[in-house]
């Protein structure tokens, strides 16, 4: 007979290991590179001292003269809050009753439950991965009647995510709070999310949207990597901080993925391992092949994944690379650090499943204290510009 016991059971045993291996190696192909570790977690931060530079003790002289004057090694404090990251599932008690004495219409019902948490969370950890942390979706570009908005990007929404507005020097606007967006079309870059009717008065042009409560509170992605300011709480002046950029590509060309990555070898001493484009860049560059008579070829990489092979690195294409760029990374100066790996929150009693105060369901969360970490930023690239087919 199917009971909360039985329910909480199956979701520490059975749910809890396939959910993390789903999104760990499952999201995208650029976190299942990534090394996933709990080293320099300090309380609830990420505290990482990296070296920057050469020892200065090294020189050469002459048979009878002086020795070279020893230089300690320099460092750089990396220091970052972990970030909470969590996936909530809702049962009612009427399902639960429902399904008491059919086991396999339970499994069902949890299977499907799991199924759409896995899908959300992928979808949003690997949104966060190209961000900055900041948590910005998306920005508005035009509000017309039934809350109908064009957006300037629109890889970063999608059907049933829940949303809040700020304005453009990122005020709260309280009206426009918590909105679940109802449909999404991918082709005009528009939305439409629910609610009282609102106009440009209430959401201004040019108002930010953030995915609900997760203003500020984002894993520190790539795009933070290229941004200006401090990174990870250490400021830029080291050569160690100063990724390499190109702007304005324009049509793509062997030449230029090939000179991003001499460059990146000759600053870092590190060579480039994977490149990441977005679909409109891996069609452009098809096309560039196509015409020069080549070929590139495929290759199968971690998760499973298939990719093209550029001198043996895989190119992925990935749904939130921004319009017109490629990242040339080495992913073995990333890592994620964390608290845990994927757990259930647990109550004082040890259950799972909680009931809504004052609401017949129970609701069961998944959660993950971590932040993604670059060591070395200037083993990284950006090519910016590029012309998409």
């Amino acid at each position: 007979m199917v009971t909360l016991q039985t329910a909480d059971n199956a979701l520490k045993s059975f749910y809890l290991d396939a959910v993390t291996d789903a999104l760990n190696l499952k999201v995208n192909p650029f976190l299942a590179k990534l090394e996933r570790t709990s080293a320099n977690v300090v309380g609830k931060d990420v505290k990482k001292v990296i070296k920057t530079g050469a020892n200065g003790g090294f020189g050469a002289g002459t048979e009878t003269g002086d020795l070279p004057i020893p230089g300690s090694n320099k460092y750089i404090q990396f220091t970052a809050p972990l970030k909470n990251l969590y996936g909530t599932i809702e049962i009612s008690d009427k399902a639960i009753r429902a399904s008491a004495n059919n086991e396999g219409a339970f499994v069902n019902l949890l299977n499907e439950e799991m199924k759409s948490l896995v899908e959300s969370a992928s979808f949003n950890f690997g949104r966060m991965l190209f961000g900055d942390g900041k948590g910005v979706v998306g920005k508005v570009v035009a509000l017309a009647s039934d809350n109908l908005m064009l957006v300037d990007s629109i890889c970063a929404f999608t059907e049933g995510m829940t949303i809040s507005f700020y304005t453009s020097d990122d005020k709260p606007i309280e009206a426009a709070k918590n909105r679940r967006i109802l449909s999404v079309d991918y082709k005009t870059k528009t939305i439409v999310f629910d609610g009282p009717e609102l106009d440009t008065s209430v959401i201004p042009i040019g108002s930010l949207i953030y995915v609900q409560g997760s203003r500020g509170n984002e894993l520190t992605g790539l795009e933070a990597v290229f941004s200006t300011g401090t990174l990870y709480g250490a400021n830029r002046k080291s050569t160690l901080m100063l990724p390499y950029e190109a702007y304005a590509i324009g049509q793509i060309e062997e030449s230029d993925i090939q000179l991003a990555m001499d460059v990146i070898e000759a600053n870092s001493g590190t060579k480039v391992n994977f490149i990441i484009c977005s679909w409109g860049v891996r069609r452009a560059l098809l096309q560039y092949y196509k015409d020069s008579n080549m070929v590139l070829p495929t290759m199968e990489i971690e998760g499973g994944f298939k990719a093209l092979s550029f001198n043996g690195i895989p190119i992925v294409v990935d749904r939130f690379c921004p319009e017109g760029t490629m990242y040339l990374l080495n992913t073995d100066h990333f890592k994620i650090h964390q608290l845990c790996d994927w757990q259930w929150l647990e109550g004082e009693d040890g259950k799972i499943l909680k009931q809504v105060a004052g609401k017949p369901v129970y609701t069961a969360t998944l959660v993950k204290y971590a932040e993604l970490i670059c060591e070395r930023p200037c083993a990284q690239g950006k090519l910016s510009g590029i012309t998409e087919r």
